[in-house]
């Protein structure tokens, strides 16, 4: 049950990997979906070194789903609830931004989001 749990948490994290890593949970629920969509933007623009043109692009796609991802961070849903939803988010959501980034590019996404599961699943080891 708590390598099931320690997934969920992990996987869960992932989604919300521009805004969840420097945030709580709680303060997940505190931001509004245009600041969780910036703040993405914002983290793939430096680490990915993105065009003013992908930019745009990615803007439009982390506001797109920050708006969908709102009421499954809102909801009082159980966890494996909001686990199935965010994570068919975050598929739909990763081939619209594979369409706009380069093939280097959506590598290096792909390493940053296994990244930060990595630490995140390695800080909730440590809690525990």
């Amino acid at each position: 049950m708590k390598k099931l749990f320690s997934l969920i948490t992990v996987l869960t994290f992932t989604l919300f990997i521009g805004s969840a890593f420097a945030q709580t949970g709680a303060d997940l629920k505190n931001k509004t979906p245009e600041q969780r969509a910036q703040f993405q933007t914002e983290m793939m623009t430096t680490k990915l070194e993105l065009s003013p043109d992908q930019t745009s692009k990615v803007q439009a796609i982390n506001l797109k789903y920050a708006q969908k991802m709102d009421p499954i961070i809102k909801s009082d849903a159980g966890r494996f609830s909001k686990f199935k939803q965010a994570k068919a988010l975050l598929k739909e959501k990763d081939a619209e931004l594979k369409g706009v980034f380069t093939a280097d590019q959506f590598k290096q996404y792909q390493d940053f989001e296994a990244e930060m599961r990595d630490k995140m699943k390695e800080k909730k080891e440590a809690k525990q």
